[in-house]
């Protein structure tokens, strides 16, 4: 695998991203990032308070900026973005552009269960909402979202996909 590969997870909020992410840079012997993380760390506020006390324009601006430096950086890496963050100021052109971009693409029962078993504890958007309500907010989410993931370079589809199919993808691609 290249030195400088650099693989960008997208998808749904509860896909797996950061599951998935960090055991695929476990897998891969890559350095594990979270966008989110690097966002609040960088700006040394919690998403949530960004949101309220800047707004979702700011912090839209911030995600991007934050994406960009990452995804110029020299060094291999896994990333999992947030669920927008490929659907606003052209970032899913530069998650393609610098990286191998991969949709998990998982189904919204499945994502709608993970969500009301973990009561959307970090996730203000699905906080005191019930099993239904949860997958009405994901149907409308991947509404707005899916043209966005369809972009990706691989897409995997289901609940269970593994680092190994992944990586069996990543190859596949990369001697294309």
């Amino acid at each position: 695998m290249s030195k400088n590969l650099k693989v960008v997870l997208v998808g749904l909020p509860g896909s797996g991203k950061s599951t998935f992410g960090r055991q695929l840079a476990q897998e891969l012997k890559f350095s594990y990032l979270d966008l989110d993380l690097q966002i609040e760390e960088r700006f040394q506020q919690k998403i949530p308070e960004i949101f309220s006390i800047h707004g979702e324009g700011k912090f839209r601006e911030w995600e991007s900026e934050v994406l960009s430096e990452l995804l110029h950086r020299d060094s291999p890496f896994v990333l999992a973005t947030g669920g927008g963050a490929p659907c606003f100021n052209d970032n899913m052109d530069l998650i393609n552009e610098r990286s191998i971009s991969v949709f998990l693409d998982v189904p919204l029962d499945v994502i709608s269960q993970r969500l009301s078993v973990s009561k959307g504890q970090a996730r203000p958007m699905f906080q005191g909402l019930d099993f239904g309500e949860i997958t009405l907010k994901l149907k409308s989410l991947l509404s707005q979202r899916e043209f966005f993931y369809n972009q990706a370079k691989i897409k995997l589809s289901g609940e269970d996909f593994s680092a190994e199919l992944l990586m069996y993808e990543l190859i596949n691609l990369l001697k294309s």
